[in-house]
Parts: structure tokens; C-alpha cells; sequence
């Protein structure tokens, strides 16, 4: 039996955990549920449709088996750039050294090694900077023939071996927001009940709108989250976190684009605006990277999730960690702790959003964030929503208010959706009659699991008349009874 439901638990801020050859087997998802993990995230860069299925079926068995509500995360791949195969899988580059990158398929030499982005010599630029594995290689276009071929000086050397991922960062790309790949992995992700779909390279709202279009035409239920990884979609953060419907911060990519000293204030200046939206955010990346070989993470990697959790992010994700890491399970240990730990220290009143009188939804923001700050000042309990979209609680988490959240919705798929924001437990319930006896059942029900108690004071939100399905328009204290 299962010893611990994590939506028991106390702790608000999620984590995300990729799913890979390390963690998809049957007894390390359940495995990892049980250390904290709220959602997973299958990453479409690697493994077959069919190791997604075996992952999304484990994933909908332990859901309907404990009564859990985690997540389903698909991560596209998006259009990564990379260079082709190199000989003998090492080449070593020198400062000084001229190579050249070829858009046809070749065994990479000093002569010439292929790069996937086939219309990299028409959109680079001399002088243009180009980095390669991370960075940990740096090269610079000095001259291109506009077609097929691009010269380069080895800036800053090193050994390149297959495959490794490039970054442009002073190059607008003009590729698609969805690739071929993405294109016939979103056909596959649009046939399962995947809670949320992230778009990677995002460089503004047009691709996020892109990919809703699809969305709706499969009339899918998931939600979206754009991947901030380029310079072009910092400088675009405002319009594409109002055209999204959440953000993950992916400190890779990003970290190697932007000037590594920028990364931080970047991240932090997106979870303010995310918060303010009411939007969902993910910090992500290197969290706890060194536990891929050891069993306990650095100080440094304590104190990065920490500050993530302190600075207000609604999740934070592990990726090879648990992908490939050889630490899986207590990896999501020890970010439970780190979490459990820095929420006690937890303060962001002044980072708290106010409802805009231009809103088409003001009156409704207005009143869950009045739900919020009630439940704050009166030392309530809990509170108490009830939602179909999901709008509700976001709208709530926002107000990033210490005390338990719980939502209700007749929409089961919603119960994953939520599995991501912050503060949030959601339930399914489907016996909505007058508003009256909808709380006194909901507060029966919660009584029952013994999240709330007698006496308890609690806030509820609602709207009237609930048939009707109107935004949140009604508040109430209620004390159990």
C-alpha cells in the first residue's frame, strides 16, 4: 500500500520530475509519487511514442488505484540545432582554428561538419557568435556564402563529439515553432490525457498561438507552457506569458544565450510577472544536477532550489536527475525536503498581484484574491473553490496566501492540471445542486480526509447559481460544524 499521498502534504510549492530509461519502470514512478513528485514531464527529445504510452498508462493506473492527481507534462523537442555526426566521435579545436559547417549530411572533419539548421548560412551574419555543447565551445561566422556553407573561428576550443546541441544567440532563427518531429509527436500527445504541452524555443506569442490552434482543433483539454530559452523571448516575456497559459524558466538554453550573469535576475523578474498574471511558472534545469552520480546534492544546488521556492515559483522540475541520474527516487527526497524547509521562511506579500479594473475578468479577480487575503487576516483554515477551467485557482494561487487551497471540479483532467500551481489540491466532484448544500457537502468531504476539522474556520468561493457556470462571483466563511 501506498504510505503517502502526497496530496496530504503540507508543502505547496510542486515538482516536476522527467521520466526516463532511470525512472520508467512501474516501481521507480511509484516510487518517486511517493517521495513528492506532483507532475511528470515526458521529454519528446528522446524515447519512442510507445515508452511514452508505458509511462502515461503506469502514471493513469497509480491516479486511479491511490487517488492521486499527478500530472502529465509533453515536452516537444522543439528546434533544437545540433551538428552531425563527427569522426571517430572527437575532434579536437583549437583557438585559431577555421572549420566549416555544411548543411548536408556528412562524417564531421576540420574540412567540413554538418549542422542541422539548413538555413543557417542564409540567416547568420559575419561576426555572428556561435555556440556549441553548452557553450563549452565558442565559435564566430567569418564569412558565409548565403546558401550551404559557413566559415568559423574557433574562439574558445575544445573536443566535439556527435550530436551536441548549438546555440545562435545573436542570430534570429526563422525556423517554425513546430518542427516535422513536433508536428508528428503532437498527433500522438493530442490521442492521450496529457495535462499540459510545452513548446520549446518559444520567441513569441505567435508560436504559442500556433500551437493552441492545433490544440483546439483536437478539442484536447491541455493547457500550454512556454519554454523560455531564447534572448528574443525575454524580450518578449510580456506578450507571451498573457498568450500562454504557463512559463517554464529553461535555465540550459537560456544560460547560454543571455550573459551567464543575466540568468538569474531574468529568472526572478519572470516569476514576479508570472505571479502577477496569475500564470503558472517552472524554474528548471541543473536544480540538482550533480545527484545524477552522487547521493546528496550540493550547497550550491540547496540553495538554488531554495531560492526558487522563496522567490515564489509555483514548481520546480527535475530532468536527467531522475531521467537518466542514478539517484532517482532520492533526488525528489531531497528536493522535498529543501522545499518543506525554505516554505518556512516563506514571505511575498510584496510581490502579491492586484486585480486591473480594465479586465474583462476584474470582477471575478477581484473577488478570489478578496478570498485570499480574508482567509489570510481571519487565520482561516483552508479555502475552498470550485472550478471548471481552472481559472479559480490560479487566480487564488496567485495571491501566493499560506494555507491550503483545495478545489473542486467536475472536469477530471482539471485534478492534473492543478497538480502544477502552486498551493493547490484539486478533487473531483460532480454533484453540484444549490450553493448551500455544495459547500456543506464539499466541507463534509474534506472533513472526511481529515484536511479540515470541526470548528475549523474555512473561506469558500463559489458562483451563483452554479448551473449556470459563471466565474467566481460569491464568498463565504463557514465554520465546521
Amino acid at each position: 500500500m501506498m504510505k503517502k499521498v502526497k496530496i496530504d502534504d503540507a508543502q505547496k510549492t510542486k515538482i516536476v520530475a522527467t521520466i526516463g530509461p532511470a525512472s520508467r519502470d512501474y516501481k521507480t514512478i511509484f516510487g518517486i509519487v511517493k517521495a513528492g513528485v506532483d507532475v511528470v514531464r515526458l521529454n519528446f527529445s528522446h524515447g519512442t511514442h510507445e515508452d511514452h504510452k508505458k509511462v502515461i498508462d503506469i502514471i493513469l493506473s497509480i491516479n486511479e488505484k491511490y487517488g492521486t492527481a499527478i500530472g502529465m507534462l509533453a515536452d516537444l523537442q522543439g528546434p533544437k540545432l545540433r551538428v552531425g555526426q563527427i569522426k571517430n566521435d572527437k575532434l579536437s579545436l583549437k583557438k585559431g582554428d577555421i572549420i566549416t559547417f555544411v548543411n548536408k549530411k556528412c562524417v564531421g572533419t576540420k574540412e567540413q561538419i554538418y549542422m542541422s539548421y539548413s538555413r543557417f548560412a542564409k540567416d547568420v551574419k559575419v561576426g555572428d557568435k556561435v555556440l556549441v555543447d553548452d557553450g563549452k565551445i565558442e565559435l564566430k561566422v567569418i564569412t558565409t556564402n548565403g546558401k550551404d556553407k559557413v566559415d568559423l573561428i574557433v574562439v574558445f576550443g575544445g573536443n566535439l563529439s556527435s550530436n551536441k546541441g548549438v546555440n545562435l544567440p545573436e542570430t534570429k532563427i526563422s525556423l517554425p515553432a513546430l518542427t516535422p518531429k513536433d508536428i508528428k509527436d503532437l498527433r500522438f500527445i493530442l490521442t492521450q490525457p496529457v495535462n499540459w504541452i510545452a513548446l520549446s524555443f518559444v520567441q513569441s506569442a505567435k508560436d504559442v498561438k500556433l500551437l493552441r490552434r492545433k490544440i483546439n482543433a483536437k478539442n484536447h483539454f491541455a493547457q500550454i507552457i512556454s519554454k523560455i530559452e531564447k534572448p528574443s523571448a525575454v524580450r518578449k516575456i510580456d506578450s507571451i506569458i498573457q498568450a500562454t497559459d504557463a512559463i517554464m524558466i529553461a535555465r540550459g538554453d537560456l544560460g547560454v544565450e543571455v550573459p551567464m550573469e543575466r540568468t538569474p535576475s531574468i529568472q526572478k523578474d519572470i516569476i514576479r510577472k508570472c505571479i502577477q498574471q496569475a500564470k503558472p511558472v517552472i524554474v528548471a534545469t541543473q536544480m540538482m544536477e550533480s545527484m545524477m552520480q552522487n547521493p546528496s546534492p550540493t550547497r550550491a544546488e540547496i540553495t538554488d532550489v531554495a531560492n526558487a521556492v522563496l522567490d515564489g515559483t509555483d514548481a520546480v522540475m527535475l530532468s536527467g536527475e531522475t531521467a537518466v541520474g542514478a539517484h532517482p527516487i532520492k533526488v525528489v527526497e531531497a528536493m522535498n525536503r529543501i522545499i518543506r524547509e525554505a516554505e518556512k521562511s516563506y514571505a511575498i506579500k510584496d510581490k502579491r498581484p492586484k486585480p486591473n479594473p480594465k479586465s474583462s475578468t476584474y470582477l471575478s479577480d477581484m473577488m478570489c484574491h478578496t478570498a485570499a487575503r480574508t482567509a489570510e487576516r481571519i487565520g482561516a483554515k483552508a479555502i475552498i473553490g470550485i472550478t471548471v477551467s481552472g481559472y479559480t485557482a490560479f487566480k487564488v494561487s496567485s495571491y501566493r496566501v499560506n494555507i491550503p487551497t483545495y478545489i473542486f471540479t467536475s472536469i477530471k483532467e482539471i485534478r492534473g492540471t492543478l497538480n502544477l500551481v502552486w498551493g493547490v489540491r484539486a478533487f473531483h466532484y460532480d454533484r453540484f445542486t444549490s450553493t448551500d448544500e455544495t459547500i456543506e457537502d464539499l466541507s463534509a468531504i474534506l472533513k472526511k480526509k481529515k484536511l479540515i476539522k470541526k470548528n475549523d474556520v474555512v473561506i469558500n468561493t463559489a458562483s451563483m447559481p452554479l448551473h449556470k457556470r459563471f466565474r467566481t462571483n460569491t464568498m463565504k466563511i463557514t465554520v465546521i460544524e
